[in-house]
């Protein structure tokens, strides 16, 4: 059983920050992709940044130089410091991970967490 639980959402003003983190546990046997998913109301699912284990990051354009991806390989964790936060950033979160476990290879998802940025 592999587990991702999320915390650090919340309410910020525009030009806050804020900093999520993930904890993957359970029967992962190779970690590929760990990152963060949003899905804004009324919008699909977009992917905000990824990193894998050697440190290969991605960024969604608009997050490019506000978002910062890193993670803890130790503790099969992810963070995403989030900089000048803007009201199109706001959405719940999704923590994803691209892992092999013994069922195979396939993508696991967190519950959500909400981010609003709002005066």
């Amino acid at each position: 059983q592999v587990q991702l639980v999320e915390s650090g959402g919340g309410l910020v003003q525009p030009g806050g920050s804020l900093k999520l983190s993930c904890k993957a546990s359970g029967n992962i046997l190779v970690i590929y992709y760990m990152g963060w998913y949003r899905q804004a109301p009324g919008k699909a699912r977009e992917l905000v940044a990824r990193i894998n284990p050697g440190g290969s990051t991605n960024y969604f354009d608009s997050v490019k130089g506000r978002f910062t991806i890193s993670r803890d390989n130790a503790k099969n964790t992810v963070y995403l410091q989030m900089n000048t936060l803007e009201p199109e950033d706001t959405g719940v979160y999704y923590c994803y991970g691209d892992f092999s476990s013994s069922l195979g290879r396939r993508d696991y998802w967190g519950q959500g967490t909400q981010v609003t940025v709002s005066s």
